[in-house]
């Protein structure tokens, strides 16, 4: 893997963001003989780098680790001609063509297309042990992890749209869901509340919060390690445990959208605006793939696949305007 070395350099495709999108954007636009460049960022990977078993990705017979997919990713975008840079985008220059990108590395780049994969992440609570024990039993995912938890209880941790919708997928799972929320309302929208209280095996938890996860240090390849959590009632102080099988952190997601807001339209939740069933933004030559506009899915098959159509579109816009730029050089 190259690091930047030049002080400017010109591209003809710059895809920003390396997990299963920014990925499959630089094979397919490198097959298309586009010489992509892939600038890696900070996070390498995306938010697969943080899990463990891998066992809904189409094309693997037994589950694999998520760091190890990305990496084999990885390893397909430049076996294919794909040029990966470790370095950090640090602004953006929509309103000339070519664009303009800046890096950490004081490298000044320009591109005629701009592919942006810079995902999004799951927000967490921020509390002292949630580190280690994520892809040890602490999750964000009840669609990638849930199936894991078949007959097991587990804790649902959140009030919004994405805990109420988390609960009801691992209801029909799990043996038992308990949602722990801070307050005495959910902020969820009415039916999805309707249809959580008429779960029988779900059970609310009103007016706690989560200050620490108990259980024994992972220790890979053990399946978790979570075995209760220690709340507090944020009403009377009083400190309690709960044991469990698995908890879910389900606070919501925040889309990497710094570097490009004001410069393209955002939808009113915060991700990437993309036209229907296309990743084109508002601004002609720039595309948008995987968690940084998805705010539905948030799978890396998805995201992989939005990828795929960001290179297509991407291959088309070229041969629409290339002509038009060569001539005006």
């Amino acid at each position: 893997m190259s690091a930047a070395s030049a002080n400017s350099r010109h591209v003809k495709v710059l895809i920003i963001g390396s997990g299963p999108a920014g990925y499959t954007a630089a094979i397919y636009t490198a097959r298309a003989m586009l010489e992509p460049v892939l600038i890696a960022g900070m996070e390498q990977g995306g938010q697969l780098m943080i899990t463990t078993d891998v066992e809904n990705y189409p094309g693997y017979a037994d589950p694999v680790q998520g760091p190890w997919m990305m990496e084999q990713m990885l390893k397909q975008a430049e076996h294919v001609g794909a040029e990966i840079v470790n370095d950090l985008v640090t602004n953006v220059d929509l309103d000339v063509r070519p664009f303009r990108i800046s890096t950490d590395s004081g490298t000044e780049w320009t591109a005629d297309a701009l592919i942006i994969a810079t995902g999004a992440k799951a927000k967490w609570l921020g509390i002292e042990t949630e580190h280690k024990f994520m892809g040890f039993g602490v999750s964000a995912c009840a669609t990638c992890d849930g199936f894991f938890y078949r007959n097991k209880d587990v804790i649902v941790v959140g009030g919004g749209n994405s805990a109420v919708e988390e609960a009801l997928y691992l209801a029909n799972l799990a043996k038992t869901v308990t949602v722990v929320h801070r307050r005495d309302t959910f902020r969820a929208e009415r039916i999805l509340q309707e249809r959580l209280f008429a779960k029988e095996n779900v059970k609310i938890v009103w007016d706690h919060e989560v200050l620490e996860y108990l259980g024994a240090d992972p220790k890979p390849p053990m399946p978790a390690s979570v075995n209760g959590v220690r709340l507090r009632n944020v009403k009377t102080g009083d400190i309690s445990d709960m044991a469990t099988d698995g908890v879910f952190v389900a606070i919501g997601h925040a889309p990497a959208v710094e570097l490009f807001k004001g410069k393209l339209r955002l939808k009113p939740n915060g991700y990437l605006w993309t036209a229907p069933d296309s990743t084109a933004t508002d601004v002609p030559g720039v595309f948008a793939a995987g968690d940084v506009t998805d705010d539905i899915y948030r799978q890396a098959v998805t995201a992989a696949g939005m990828g795929c159509m960001a290179a297509l579109e991407t291959e088309k816009y070229l041969a629409g305007h290339m002509p038009v730029a060569i001539a005006a050089e």
